[in-house]
């Protein structure tokens, strides 16, 4: 404390002196004036830690300049001293905001005492304002459920970049909540003010991606009736999260690179430029440096996305959070369906939600807890009402043979095998295999399937 910054306010010039001489002594930055208007004159200029004022003041008195300060200086510390007044005078400086009171006479340890008083009053009301900011932005994390330490790292990553321009790349298996942390994101930053726009690359027709994303003017294409402002436009003072990512085709990445570098973008239909603020998050499941690799993304567009990266970790590598995820989610079910009282979920159904493999991630868990809380009878749950894709063991119950396998003659073989059950239709296959249909195309290829008519 003893190198805070203080002001003197004295109208005797010979007792500003002396105060300032033994703040000074104590290791203080001090300056010193007469009056209340050149006080708050010094202040505007440059802010002090601590003010103290005699109660008579050149041009007013000591408890109009302490109203000036709590105005306009609410951070500012105010100790009060005089040799005019009362108890009373005392009592009134503290209703009106005064950190301490000082009688005069005073001796310099009285001085001294008082002003560290002040200041350690000060520091620890700014303390206790920073950690209920502190709590406050935790409490925008409230859909992020966990205490894991992979988690304990996400949530710093997230306060620490939040308040940032930067763009955000979120990877992560499905179902593990890029999207949730994506407008955690959005509520942190100083765009919270603005529109959170989220869009899934994966759901949108080559065709119709251009104006989705930046608009069409009336006529630019067979339906667009009417001008219409694309996701950019819409997202302009906020947030755009652009899910799945990876599934952006290659004719329309350069437009995006170019709406991010530049800050402008062009309807379909049009040749007028149109400014927009926008702040991305993009989200993945896939691997975007394999997809560079491969040829089906833009290296430019990867690293104008990747400035800051997080990787969400699936569930299986918190199992110890599921306890905690289990009471939010049927917390949230009970709410969503009114249900009074919420049916208690024994521990042998908890143990078994925690073994289970969760292939989904924390987005299946959600929907086995409202489940299980939808279909409890008289008689609660039990381990009987558990569905049998949880505890099923992972890929199929296939387990590595002592002697080892090919994973590339075992994913060939699954490839052909979801081939012969789909009767050859490629689309269904890839669901059956819960791939994205370009990155079963790719694997095709990759194992020399892609032109084979009959793959028996």
């Amino acid at each position: 404390m003893a190198d805070a910054s203080l002001l003197v306010v004295e109208d005797d010039a010979a007792q500003r002196e002396l105060i300032q001489s033994i703040l000074r002594s104590a290791g203080y930055t001090v300056r010193g004036t007469d009056s209340t208007e050149s006080a708050l004159r010094l202040l505007a200029a440059q802010t002090a830690q601590l003010v103290v004022s005699d109660w008579k003041l050149k041009d007013s008195d000591g408890m109009a300049l302490l109203r000036s300060v709590r105005s306009d200086h609410p951070g500012v510390g105010f100790v009060l001293a005089t040799a005019y007044g009362s108890i009373q005078h005392a009592i009134e400086a503290m209703r009106a905001g005064a950190d301490d009171y000082l009688p005069k006479p005073f001796e310099r340890q009285a001085l001294l005492l008082t002003v560290e008083k002040a200041l350690r009053a000060r520091a620890l009301s700014a303390e206790n304002q920073r950690l209920s900011e502190r709590l406050g932005e935790r409490e925008k994390l409230v859909d992020l459920v966990g205490k894991a330490p992979s988690m304990q790292l996400l949530y710093r990553r997230i306060e620490k970049i939040a308040g940032t321009e930067a763009s955000v790349l979120i990877s992560g298996e499905s179902g593990t909540g890029k999207e949730l942390v994506a407008r955690a994101l959005h509520r942190l930053s100083r765009r919270a003010a603005g529109e959170f726009v989220a869009v899934n690359c994966a759901a949108i027709p080559e065709g119709l991606m251009e104006a989705e994303f930046f608009g069409a003017e009336k006529g630019a294409y067979t339906g667009a009736h009417a001008a219409r402002a694309g996701r950019f436009e819409a997202a302009s003072g906020g947030t755009l999260f652009l899910d799945e990512i990876g599934e952006l085709p290659l004719t329309i990445q350069p437009k995006l690179l170019r709406a991010l570098q530049e800050g402008v973008i062009t309807r379909v239909g049009s040749q007028r430029e149109v400014r927009t603020d926008v702040r991305l998050v993009a989200a993945t499941n896939r691997s975007l440096e394999a997809e560079v690799a491969a040829g089906r993304f833009r290296e430019d567009l990867f690293y104008r996305l990747n400035v800051v990266p997080i990787a969400l970790p699936p569930l299986r590598e918190r199992r110890e959070d599921i306890p905690a995820l289990v009471e939010h989610f049927a917390a949230r079910a009970a709410r969503l369906h009114r249900l009074d009282p919420i049916p208690a979920i024994p521990r042998s159904v908890l143990k078994r939600l925690i073994d289970a493999p969760w292939k989904g991630n924390v987005r299946e868990l959600g929907n086995v807890v409202e489940r299980l809380l939808l279909l409890a009878d008289a008689n609660g749950i039990s381990v009987d009402d558990l569905p049998p894709e949880p505890t099923a063991e992972p890929a199929g119950g296939i387990r590595l043979p002592a002697e080892g396998l090919s994973l590339a003659a075992l994913e060939a073989s699954l490839l052909r095998q979801a081939l012969e059950r789909e009767s050859g239709n490629r689309s269904r296959a890839a669901k059956l295999l819960d791939l994205p249909y370009k990155a079963f195309l790719y694997r095709l290829e990759k194992h020399g399937l892609a032109s084979a008519d009959d793959v028996s």
